[in-house]
């Protein structure tokens, strides 16, 4: 069973978003990170970029599929997690921590408050 965090909020497209003060780290969750297999690159969006909540800041590419990831929330980028250039494999070995994607800031608390629990989430993976 894929691994799942408690303290974060989840999409039923498999991204996740932690609320750290006033900003939205975003990455792709575990089950995402397995289904792609080994990630050989992430081409991120760009730091000052405005997106909204459905808008996509990035694709991910495995020797499998490339994958678009979407945000689920609006904001400003504020920062690109710079280690994925070097190490986009920390998707796959840590994608809550260290696999991180982006910071956004700027955001409505509403879009985050929407996204499922890991409750939630866990029930979804099960479908």
């Amino acid at each position: 069973m894929s691994k799942v965090m408690d303290g974060i909020r989840y999409t039923k497209t498999h991204e996740w978003v932690r609320l750290d003060g006033d900003t939205f780290i975003i990455g792709v969750t575990d089950f995402a990170q397995s289904e792609l297999s080994d990630v050989v690159y992430a081409d991120l969006a760009e730091v000052g970029e405005e997106i909204a909540a459905g808008g996509g800041i990035g694709v991910l590419e495995s020797v499998k599929a490339a994958a678009e990831v979407y945000s689920p929330v609006s904001g400003t980028i504020i920062e690109v997690n710079a280690d994925l250039a070097d190490s986009p494999q920390l998707i796959n070995e840590d994608p809550y921590v260290k696999g991180w994607l982006v910071k956004i800031e700027g955001g409505n608390i509403s879009d985050y408050e929407a996204l499922i629990s890991m409750e939630d989430y866990e029930s979804h993976l099960k479908r």
